[in-house]
Order: C-alpha cells, then sequence, then structure tokens
C-alpha cells in the first residue's frame, strides 16, 4: 500500500480516535473528523462511507487483533479455561481502545461480534456442533459473561479474574464435550 495512503488513513483513524474518547459515535461529524485528520471531505469518502462505516472498519480490525492473539478456537471446547483467560488477556491488551470504540451505542457490539468469529472458525473445524443448542449456549455465556465480567471486575487484580473467569468456563463446559 501507498505510503500517503497509510499515512492518510492513519491519521484519520487517531482523528476518530481521539474524537470518540471524548463523545458519542452518533455526535462525531465528517466536518470534525476532516479539520482534525487535516484532510478534505472527498478524501474521507474515498475510504468510508460514514462515520458509521469508519467506526465498523476499525471494530473489525480490533476484533481480528483480538481474535488472532488468542490462536485456536478449538480451545473453547478442548480447554475453555485457557481458551478464556486468552481471550481475557486479548481484551486487557487493548482495554483503553476497546473502552472508547465499544462505547455508547456500540458497548454490545464487541462480544456480538467475536463469539460471531470463534463461532465461524470454530464450526468449519467442527460443523456438527454448529447446530448442537448446548455448546452454542455455553459457547455464548463464556464469551458473554467473561467479556462482562472481565469489564466490570478487571480494575482491581486483573490476573486474578483472568483466572476466575478461566475456571468458570472450564465449569460451564464440564468434562461431556
Amino acid at each position: 500500500m501507498d505510503i500517503r495512503i497509510r499515512k492518510t488513513q492513519r491519521s484519520i483513524y487517531n482523528a476518530f480516535i481521539e474524537l470518540r474518547s471524548k463523545k458519542p459515535l452518533e455526535r462525531i461529524t465528517i466536518k470534525e473528523l476532516c479539520e482534525k485528520a487535516q484532510i478534505n471531505k472527498s478524501t474521507f469518502y474515498v475510504y468510508y462511507s460514514d462515520i458509521y462505516d469508519l467506526s465498523e472498519q476499525i471494530e473489525n480490525e480490533i476484533i481480528t487483533s483480538v481474535i488472532k492473539s488468542i490462536g485456536s478456537h478449538e480451545k473453547m471446547i478442548s480447554n475453555p479455561a485457557e481458551f478464556s483467560e486468552m481471550l481475557c488477556t486479548a481484551y486487557s491488551a487493548q482495554l483503553n481502545l476497546i473502552s472508547t470504540v465499544f462505547s455508547g451505542i456500540r458497548t454490545e457490539q464487541l462480544p456480538r461480534k467475536i463469539e460471531t468469529a470463534i463461532k465461524e472458525t470454530l464450526f468449519e473445524i467442527h460443523p456438527e456442533y454448529r447446530n448442537n443448542t448446548e455448546i452454542n449456549l455455553k459457547l455464548s455465556y463464556s464469551i458473554y459473561g467473561g467479556y462482562y465480567a472481565f469489564s466490570m471486575y478487571s480494575g482491581g487484580s486483573e490476573i486474578n479474574v483472568i483466572k476466575e473467569i478461566g475456571s468458570m468456563s472450564e465449569k460451564i463446559f464440564g468434562n461431556n464435550l
């Protein structure tokens, strides 16, 4: 990719994150974003259709980064404690960015997108799990529950919180799968 394109996109990204840290997504205008990024509106529209498209692309980059850092999704079944701990550690590594981008009306998007990505990857490996209600419920419960528990309690002893979430995931899955 051309260095000018990368610099422009990085400028847009940085301006968006700065604005997003100060105000809700729905209150950010293209005009103020372009002023902060020092670009023309027409340049913005080369890359994004609107502010929500930009937000969605940044969200997807974060999801991709979290998913890549946890490795094998099959561990959700074979070693749920380790998987949940790795997932929480991935959240922790990007906590400030996640808190900024997935705030306000976007709060529920992170666990939803993580769940979708994990399930799709797991179902490619194990298509027999796709319609298994028990496994789907356990996956959803572990992913959503783990995320919200981590979000609420990670301010204290983060390592203990992550270990406890892993332990709870292990109990949810048990040894029957």
